[in-house]
């Protein structure tokens, strides 16, 4: 695809964290960008402050006319979660367009740069954005494609021009990472995931071997050293808590608190003071800090880069952190990931009692995956399920919040009706309240904040 030509881009499903990104992209080129979304959400709002224009119902009749015929000045992308048969889609097939994937666009883009590409089923969204803040904040620069807002930016792209490195996270829902040929990648976990796609966890972590098949002779794969070896032209370098592996990283303490030390190759960084607890956040920081020593960067400048770095918006992200109450919010949504943040917690918070609001992300995950969702909810104190957030999907008989809640064997348990949660919620008994999961629990996040904020003022 000739890129230069392109004058406008419509994106069906522009809301989405990734699907915004791009739009912001070709928005910063001086496109005339539209979109449609199912919702006006805080991050379209920002899009459209941004000069974009976003439509929030499926009529044709509010498509501009500029889009009534194909030809080679106008780009239709689309994200796989929109259906195919959605009226909007099937307007621009019946006018000609060819319609490109989200990761097609993001491959046609990355093909003109050297690209380091973040995959995992955990940890993609930490470790991209450190990366891109590291080089960005050192003066190094890149261009980066996120799959969150930092906190450093309020934004989920950055750009330092057309001819620099770009950082993407290499989603494997649907195998869009195979559309990327990276000079640089990270695989930082294979749990399996997207079952519905992949069939199972066998297929699912052959998806991994693929990608790690389409980096570049000429540059490296970081794995972490928990994973089994994958077959690839490139050099392959292991980090994570092994002192034996290339990349190790250490968690030690004194009397400021917790801090980083990390050994690379030959180099040493150490007393990083990091905002992000947890171990599974010290290999994300160590992944990214071994990726900008292979494009140069020095440890003092590595240093400088984490110990600014100030997290990313559901990435736990702390609203409130007084004596009497905590509140954190993350996007955990898979087994893994709730074990390593409520670990995380836990060992930040130690002897303190631990609430959990957790809203399952798709009744094919729940359905695969509920031993060991059960399994990670045990370890907290207290546990609230919301339903299951279909995303995409329709019901699977017998699959619901209900069934996965009689799989839980902690007594201090209960399941809530979203929308009743507030009401429900007995905020004198709050010690660390933790909100987790990838839905539109988000949208509970500031009412929540505001009603524990008022029980403070009422103290």
């Amino acid at each position: 695809m000739n890129m230069k030509n392109l004058q406008r881009v419509y994106f069906i499903g522009i809301g989405g964290i990734g699907m915004s990104a791009l739009a912001r992209y070709f928005k910063l080129l001086g496109k005339e960008v539209h979109g449609y979304d199912r919702t006006s959400t805080p991050l379209t709002q920002a899009l459209e402050r941004e000069g974009m224009v976003i439509q929030y119902d499926t009529s044709t009749e509010h498509i501009a006319k500029a889009y009534h015929q194909a030809h080679s000045e106008t780009l239709i992308v689309y994200t796989p979660a929109i259906p195919a048969d959605q009226a909007i889609m099937k307007f621009f097939k019946a006018h000609g367009h060819q319609l490109h994937k989200r990761s097609a666009v993001l491959g046609f883009i990355t093909d003109e740069s050297k690209t380091v590409a973040i995959a995992g089923t955990h940890g993609k969204t930490t470790t991209s954005s450190i990366l891109a803040h590291t080089l960005h904040s050192t003066g190094h620069g890149c261009n980066a494609f996120l799959g969150g807002i930092t906190a450093n930016y309020g934004s989920n792209f950055l750009f330092s021009g057309e001819q620099a490195t770009t950082v993407v996270e290499a989603d494997e829902f649907d195998r869009s990472f195979l559309t990327l040929n990276p000079y640089l990648s990270v695989i930082t976990s294979m749990d399996a995931d997207h079952l519905d796609i992949y069939g199972d966890a066998n297929e699912f972590q052959e998806g991994f071997r693929l990608f790690a098949q389409k980096n570049t002779s000429e540059g490296k794969v970081f794995l972490h050293d928990s994973l089994p070896a994958v077959l690839t032209n490139s050099e392959q370098e292991r980090y994570g808590l092994n002192e034996a592996s290339f990349a190790s990283a250490m968690i030690d303490r004194d009397e400021h608190g917790a801090y980083l030390n990390f050994s690379i190759g030959d180099v040493k960084i150490e007393k990083i003071r990091f905002a992000m607890p947890g171990e599974h956040n010290a290999c994300n920081a160590l992944a990214a800090a071994s990726v900008c020593l292979e494009l140069g960067l020095t440890g003092a400048e590595i240093k400088q880069g984490l110990e600014s770095f100030k997290g990313i918006k559901r990435r736990f992200e702390t609203h409130i952190n007084r004596e009497d109450l905590v509140y954190i919010d993350d996007y955990a949504h898979h087994p893994t990931e709730l074990t390593a943040t409520i670990k995380a917690v836990k060992n930040h918070y130690p002897d303190r009692k631990v609430t959990g609001v957790f809203q399952p992300h798709l009744f094919s995950r729940t359905r695969d995956f509920a031993d060991d969702f059960a399994k990670s909810l045990n370890l907290l104190d207290e546990i609230i399920l919301l339903e299951i957030y279909p995303a995409r999907e329709k019901p699977i008989e017998g699959v619901d919040s209900q069934w996965l809640l009689d799989k839980i064997s902690n007594p201090q348990k209960k399941r809530v009706n979203k929308e009743r949660l507030l009401q429900n919620l007995d905020v004198e008994s709050l010690d660390v309240l933790l909100t987790l999961g990838a839905g539109d629990i988000d949208t509970l996040v500031q009412p929540l904040i505001n009603k524990l904020k008022d029980k403070a003022v009422q103290a």
